[in-house]
């Protein structure tokens, strides 16, 4: 079995999903946040991610990170942060694996649910439905987190599926 962990960057909160999965499916292992705390600067607060990171690394042993790309909308000051943070989990995955996957948006959802312009809340079901859960993973950072890690095995599959040899 492979197993992958999939990021939903931000810097309040970072999203991670851990799956594993082999030709015969794939099974939820964690999934949760990092949190960092607002009255502290943004580079106390990417220190933090980092450390968070490099701890999930440490502790799950994933051979492939899949991280969501950023789609910035009309905050740039935000866009900005959340940039950072993601740059800081890009920094960590580089240095533990080397097996980065970066998925923008609107690949999640097509992988998600065949619609790139779908809402949040049917992401966030069609994870539920894949992963065989009996609810939606909370809080919706980590199922962002695990939509990112299912679009990476989905796509793994279809690269796969074109190898020769």
């Amino acid at each position: 079995m492979t197993r992958v962990i999939g990021f939903d960057p931000g810097l309040a909160i970072v999203g991670y999903g851990v799956l594993e999965y082999d030709s015969k499916g794939k099974k939820v292992i964690d999934y949760g946040v990092i949190r960092t705390p607002k009255e502290e600067s943004v580079p106390v607060r990417l220190a933090l991610i980092y450390k968070a990171t490099m701890e999930l690394f440490e502790k799950f042993k994933p051979e492939e990170v899949a991280i969501e790309e950023l789609f910035f909308n009309t905050n740039i000051t935000t866009g900005i942060n959340v940039a950072q943070a993601r740059g800081v989990v890009l920094l960590a995955a580089i240095h533990y694996c080397g097996r980065l996957y970066e998925y923008t948006p609107l690949q999640v959802k097509q992988a998600m649910t065949g619609y790139g312009r779908a809402e949040k809340k049917q992401i966030q079901e069609m994870v539920r439905v894949f992963l065989q859960l009996s609810s939606v993973p909370k809080p919706d950072d980590a199922a962002d987190a695990l939509a990112v890690a299912l679009t990476h095995i989905q796509t793994s599959k279809l690269s796969n599926a074109f190898l020769i040899g």
